[in-house]
């Protein structure tokens, strides 16, 4: 393999625990490769372990050029023994470490906070509920940063905050729906000295009364007393001339 740049996936995953005995004799696929063809797997679209086996198959030249792949591509099932075995804290700290320093070579700087919850993650037979997870999403270079699971969309409040402070949002621009227009919230970006745009409806009746108001006396005085700057493009695409300010 050649020389591989200070954010790749490699750096931030080499201490990884393999949970496999060491020198067992079916550990014929080393954990790095496994990791990197599975994660490009995903990238690609992959859904399920069969989808791994056949995604690293179907680009094995391309894995062969930067991976060692002793035996081969892994099949599907030993993708499944290895990967849900792992530790999935100690996973996540390594993939956070190495989203942010994808985020610091691209120089991403909005940063986007919300809630989803993941297709098919739910087992009504088993009484387990989809799992619902709180990301942050780096537009610039279009990578999630970290996320945490939370036990429902409720508790995204609680959990926002915890997110935040496991990112270096450093001079970011953070964006945050309505859910997370929150006071503590909002201190833990500005105490990581990054900015936000928080989104604000009735949830909060008052806040959202005063910045209504302080709207409507602008537009009647055309922001005649009031310090403002603004932004316009003039666009004459698809037959007409379009004005955005």
């Amino acid at each position: 393999m050649g020389m591989l740049p200070a954010s790749s996936f490699h750096h931030y995953c080499a201490a990884l625990t393999d949970p496999r005995f060491p020198n067992a004799p079916n550990n014929r696929h080393q954990l790095m490769d496994s990791l990197v063809i599975a994660v490009c797997a995903v990238i690609g679209g992959a859904e399920g372990w069969e989808d791994l086996e056949e995604y690293g198959k179907a680009h094995a030249e391309w894995f062969a050029d930067f991976l060692d792949v002793p035996h081969g591509i892994p099949g599907h099932d030993t993708f499944r023994r290895v990967l849900s075995r792992l530790d999935p804290e100690e996973l996540a700290q390594c993939f956070l470490a190495w989203t942010e320093a994808l985020s610091e070579v691209s120089s991403g700087d909005m940063v986007s906070i919300d809630g989803t919850t993941l297709r098919h993650a739910c087992d009504h037979a088993a009484g387990h509920a989809a799992l619902h997870m709180v990301r942050a999403w780096a537009s610039a270079n279009r990578l999630v940063l970290g996320q945490l699971k939370v036990e429902e969309k409720s508790n995204e409040i609680t959990a926002i905050p915890k997110l935040l402070k496991m990112l270096d949002i450093t001079g970011a621009i953070v964006t945050i729906d309505a859910m997370g227009c929150q006071k503590e919230i909002a201190k833990v970006i500005t105490d990581h000295e990054a900015d936000y745009v928080l989104a604000l409806k009735e949830n909060h009746p008052t806040l959202s009364a005063n910045v209504t108001q302080f709207f409507d006396e602008a537009k009647a005085t055309a922001c005649a007393d009031i310090t403002h700057e603004y932004h316009e493009t003039v666009d004459g695409d698809h037959g007409r001339m379009e004005t955005r300010r």
